[in-house]
């Protein structure tokens, strides 16, 4: 077998060797903590365009850690949903370690420089092996290896509140975990498996069980704390305010991302459509509360004096459009659904470098104190003009275009009303994007006495302007990524 049949357990074995050797090359010298990190990060990135590539030219590729099958071995599985997902996230996570040096550097004592990239990669290596494992308990390992890594990057902040922020999203994030933990618990007591595959297949008899029940709607619960998802959103707001920025970044586009794709792995590939729309039928309360999401999470940002929580608040309402999708559950709308997950990374991602860039420059992020900050930083405001025009959905950029076919999916579901909610949220989302924009381009800079201040390094600057652009382009070349998409969602809902 070659280096690339092995590409699966790879993705995973390597960058926990690498954060081991972060931590010995960085107790020797810790200038090696970053090379290591950018190396390890972008092989990653490439294995994972490699197996996306793969799946979309041979099928699903399954692998068997020591040989063993299921159900007494441990699966990993990339077919062509988390193959998109997979790339997806590498993506924003190579980007945002190469953005990270000079902002670590700026936002983070000295003496936590080497462990906070030792935890960065048990981060991005926890996230992957939440999207590729095919074993429902592994996912929950995983998910815990990366949370716990999240709360600490968390607190690595100098900000003082950054451990309160920390500590809240501990509270809820075990909350969240001990509620995914009980579903699983529940689901191998019903069907005695944990490969996600044989539970797809052993569930359908016993749909009935009060047991069942319990299981989908703890992990529901579970989930839904973990994506903050309006009203289960309290840790967001704090936590991705107070971080680093660095860390704001992977966790608001890579770590929300992968969260989302474990709830809809879960309730398309293991409860499958014909639980959650005819069984237990929850698809139309889910719908009703991501319109109130939509709404209130947009709502919540306009009122922000902080460009930082401003964008945290705005994350509330974009996971609404993504959960609009699963409510309506039809091919177009989850289409556009798995569109905005991609869609959200990149404009998010560009925005949150655009607030770190500000911050790395000026200190602070208070929409008050940027009056004029685009007369000197022309660059990162056009970025976020850019980005911003995305996330209220202005054509042709990847925002509109995910819009689209959510509207498209209701009006064929005959759920015009909701559509509405959708433009009333790009409507929303135009004012605190404006309001940004008017701070920045119409206001006098003279007031803040930032006449000095210019723009960041390149390495700050590159991943922001190349994130911007992509906002762009993956709208102008939708068909492109419609070729990943438009079978993901057919396996989502049962096809093959």
């Amino acid at each position: 077998m070659t280096v690339i049949n092995h590409l699966p357990v790879l993705l995973i074995a390597i960058p926990i060797l690498a954060s081991l050797l972060i931590f010995a090359a960085g107790w020797y010298d810790r200038r090696f903590a970053y090379p290591i990190t950018l190396i390890t990060v972008l092989f990653q990135f490439t294995a994972s365009v490699i197996l996306l590539l793969q799946v979309m030219q041979e099928g699903t590729i399954r692998y068997h850690l020591g040989g063993w099958a299921p159900p007494l071995g441990i699966e990993l599985v990339i077919d062509s949903f988390n193959g998109f997902i997979l790339a997806a996230i590498m993506l924003l996570a190579a980007a945002t370690v190469v953005y990270a040096r000079r902002s670590v550097e700026n936002e983070i004592e000295e003496e936590k420089i080497v462990s906070f990239y030792v935890l960065f990669q048990l981060l991005v290596t926890g996230l992957v092996g939440m999207t590729i494992t095919g074993d429902i308990f592994n996912l929950y390992v995983f998910l815990e290896i990366s949370s716990i890594a999240a709360y600490t990057l968390i607190s690595a902040s100098r900000k003082p509140h950054s451990y309160v922020a920390s500590f809240n999203y501990l509270v809820l994030g075990s909350i969240s975990a001990g509620f995914i933990l009980l579903g699983i618990g529940n689901l191998y007591v019903a069907t005695g498996t944990l490969n996600m595959a044989e539970l797809a297949a052993i569930l359908p008899a016993s749909y009935g069980l009060a047991t069942v029940h319990s299981a989908f709607l703890f992990l529901m619960i579970g989930f839904s704390i973990k994506i903050a998802f309006f009203p289960l959103h309290l840790w967001l707001p704090d936590a991705y305010t107070e971080s680093p920025s660095a860390v704001t970044i992977l966790i608001s586009t890579v770590m929300a991302k992968v969260s989302v794709y474990a709830l809809f792995r879960i309730l398309f590939s293991v409860f499958t459509t014909a639980y959650i729309i005819d069984s237990f039928p929850v698809t139309g309360f889910i719908l009703l509360m991501a319109t109130v999401a939509i709404v209130a999470g947009a709502v919540l940002a306009i009122a922000q004096d902080d460009l930082k929580r401003m964008l945290a608040y705005s994350s509330i309402s974009q996971i609404g459009y993504i959960m609009f999708a699963l409510g309506v559950a039809n091919q177009i709308a989850l289409e556009g659904g798995l569109l905005h997950i991609l869609g959200h990374a990149v404009m998010k991602g560009c925005l949150f470098m655009v607030a770190g860039m500000i911050i790395y420059r000026m200190g602070t992020s208070k929409l008050s104190e940027l009056k004029g900050v685009a007369k000197t930083m022309p660059i990162s405001c056009a970025a976020f003009a850019l980005a911003g025009a995305s996330m209220i959905g202005v054509p042709p950029t990847i925002g509109f275009m995910s819009k689209y076919y959510l509207v498209l999916g209701a009006f064929e579901a005959g759920l015009w009303p909701y559509a509405v909610v959708l433009l009333i949220g790009s409507l929303l989302a135009a004012v605190y994007i404006w309001k940004f924009i008017e701070i920045a381009y119409f206001g006098d800079h003279h007031d803040n006495h930032h006449t000095s201040v210019r723009e960041g390094p390149l390495s700050m600057l590159a991943p922001m302007v190349c994130l911007a652009v992509l906002c762009l382009i993956f709208g102008v070349f939708v068909e492109v990524l419609m070729e990943a998409v438009g079978p993901a969602v057919t396996l989502l809902l049962g096809g093959v």
